[in-house]
């Protein structure tokens, strides 16, 4: 057996047993990655996927044995690698970072820009995404350190910390009857036009949660991934706008009114992700440091190490 026949069982798996995609994605043709399944099936003694035809219908029970085990030798591997480029290149290479647009766009410039100046021959390389997106980045080893608000911590896969606190903002045009107001209820929010987050995104969990608890109807008017974009049609009198309270920061253009929303919807927890097991790199831990000063090596090499999950803020 050998590690082409790992990542051929690996890939078809991700590809949802499609040998001809699971191909395309590792430069390869479908009938050497099928002959490479077989020869391993044969080697082990079992039949790693259930067939119809020549076409994989469902991974098997010894077969679900098999991928846990060769998952874990993948990552060892991929441990090993990293251990000797952390050793061997001194302190230099490529750091993955997968996050969502509003991370990326607002919480990472500084300390990505800190990094470079510590680590000046360390490239940095972002994946943006959903949250769930970013959770997939993680267990692919696509990246190695990922941040988002929503869904990290779903994933056994993943070991989560949390980073930072947040709340979201309503933004208004100048002159909105809802800018006087002193108070603003969750009430007053529903009978406007909403502009806010696709569901998936930047806490919109909470938001939806806070209108259903209240068994009220908000008229959502338009959803984007982008706080950028949203602010761009609250300026232009689509409605009211609820983002991520860092998103304004730097926006000094004084056309549009802010009012905090935590005492509405709660303070959110942007989280830190790696995969559990790996081998984290000098940069990598000095990363997560620059994120927060809740964060520091120790804390993650412990909860690395298995002795906890998760740690509160």
């Amino acid at each position: 057996m050998n590690l082409h026949q790992f990542r051929f069982v690996q890939e078809a798996v991700r590809r949802n047993l499609n040998l001809t995609e699971a191909a395309k994605a590792l430069h390869t043709s479908q009938p050497g990655v099928s002959k490479a399944i077989i020869e391993l099936e044969e080697e082990l003694g079992v039949e790693i996927f259930a067939r119809h035809g020549k076409r994989l219908k469902r991974v098997t029970e010894p077969g679900q044995h098999v991928l846990k085990s060769i998952e874990l030798i993948m990552r060892e591997v991929g441990n090993l690698k990293r251990i000797g480029e952390q050793f061997s290149a001194q302190d230099s290479g490529t750091l993955s970072i997968a996050t969502t647009h509003t991370q990326a766009r607002y919480v990472l410039p500084v300390p990505v820009a800190k990094l470079r100046e510590a680590y000046p021959k360390v490239n940095v390389t972002l994946h943006q995404g959903s949250p769930d997106q970013v959770a997939r980045y993680i267990i692919d080893e696509v990246a190695e350190i990922g941040i988002a608000t929503e869904s990290l911590s779903d994933y056994q896969e993943l070991v989560t910390l949390p980073c930072y606190e947040w709340q979201h903002v309503l933004v208004l045009p100048q002159g909105h009857p809802l800018a006087k107001k002193e108070r603003i209820s969750l009430e007053d929010i529903a009978a406007e036009p909403i502009i806010t987050y696709h569901p998936s995104f930047t806490g919109r969990t909470r938001i939806d949660t806070a209108f259903a608890h209240k068994k009220l109807e908000p008229r959502i008017a338009l959803e984007a991934i982008d706080s950028d974009v949203i602010k761009t049609y609250v300026r232009l009198g689509l409605g009211i706008g609820i983002v991520a309270e860092m998103s304004m920061q730097g926006d000094d253009k004084g056309d549009l009114v802010v009012r905090p929303l935590g005492a509405i919807f709660g303070q959110n927890v942007a989280r830190v992700a790696f995969k559990r097991g790996a081998y984290l790199r000098n940069f990598v831990f000095k990363f997560a440091e620059l994120l927060s000063d809740r964060l520091d090596r120790n804390l993650i090499a412990k909860a690395m190490s298995g002795h906890s999950n998760d740690y509160g803020i």
